[in-house]
């Protein structure tokens, strides 16, 4: 691993809600590695990933699973590196028990945790970047222009509509 953001999910079928996290990080020029790891179906693999991640250079690790979610928290467990847990939209309740079990960590093995799918996986490139801006101003200023272009838009669409409801 060389990459700064490890991004991992416990199944292929996470794919299309975690692809979001992928294309933001590539959006801020940073690096990650994409793998699928499972806590309960692979769980040695999931061990030894979160043991040598950190030394292969990776400073933060984005999880997606459903359901049980455990993923994020078996990896927290096994890293010092800041982990940003998203909960996947699955099974029959639809993300909910995911993001319970993401965000109820047990004191001591924290796990940062956003929304349920595509938007919080945009949400954990976005936390992911905020993290590493601390250290790199290339990052910080990518975030800058990010923030300026979100307001920009806002601004064009409150236009936008002032001059419809005007009748112009």
């Amino acid at each position: 691993m060389t990459a700064q953001v490890a991004v991992v999910m416990g199944s292929d079928s996470d794919w299309p809600a975690m692809q979001p996290c992928v294309d933001q990080l590539g959006d801020f020029g940073i690096d990650c590695e994409v793998q699928i790891l499972s806590a309960h179906r692979s769980p040695q693999r999931v061990h030894d990933f979160a043991r040598a991640a950190a030394g292969a250079g990776v400073q933060v690790v984005i999880a997606g699973a459903g359901m049980a979610a455990a993923l994020a928290g078996v990896i927290a467990a096994n890293t010092r590196l800041p982990v940003i847990g998203v909960p996947m939209a699955s099974g029959p309740l639809q993300g909910i028990d995911a993001l319970l079990s993401t965000v109820q960590m047990p004191p001591g093995v924290p796990v940062a945790t956003v929304g349920i799918g595509q938007a919080g996986a945009r949400n954990a490139a976005l936390l992911a970047a905020q993290i590493l801006a601390l250290q790199d101003a290339r990052v910080a200023e990518a975030l800058e222009k990010y923030r300026r272009n979100l307001a920009e838009a806002v601004d064009k669409k409150n236009q936008g509509l002032r001059e419809r409801l005007s009748g112009k």
